[in-house]
């Protein structure tokens, strides 16, 4: 699996990619039709790459196929979402 290859995986709540041994995840719960992103973590070895990034954009684009509005819980989609604005119509409303 190449690091552009994320995986999502519902049963365990997260979008993955796997790269040199290491899982870089975004942790997604659905609740009332609404994509909760929790959670962003790329380990120390991988960071510096954009794979944080390439797992928000994966699972916002996975929302957006699916028809989810998305909350974003963890700071590190909140600040992605900020800097791409063409995401905001997919933010849930408050």
């Amino acid at each position: 699996m190449n690091a552009e290859t994320v995986v999502h995986d519902p049963a365990a709540g997260r979008f993955e990619l796997r790269l040199d041994g290491h899982r870089g995840e975004a942790l997604d719960q659905l609740i009332d039709g609404v994509m909760w992103l929790t959670h962003t973590e790329v380990p120390w070895p991988l960071r510096g790459r954009g794979l944080a990034a390439t797992l928000v954009r994966a699972a916002l684009d996975h929302a957006r196929a699916q028809g989810l509005k998305v909350q974003p819980a963890c700071s590190y989609v909140r600040a992605y979402m900020r800097r791409h604005p063409e995401t905001l119509d997919l933010l849930a409303a408050t």
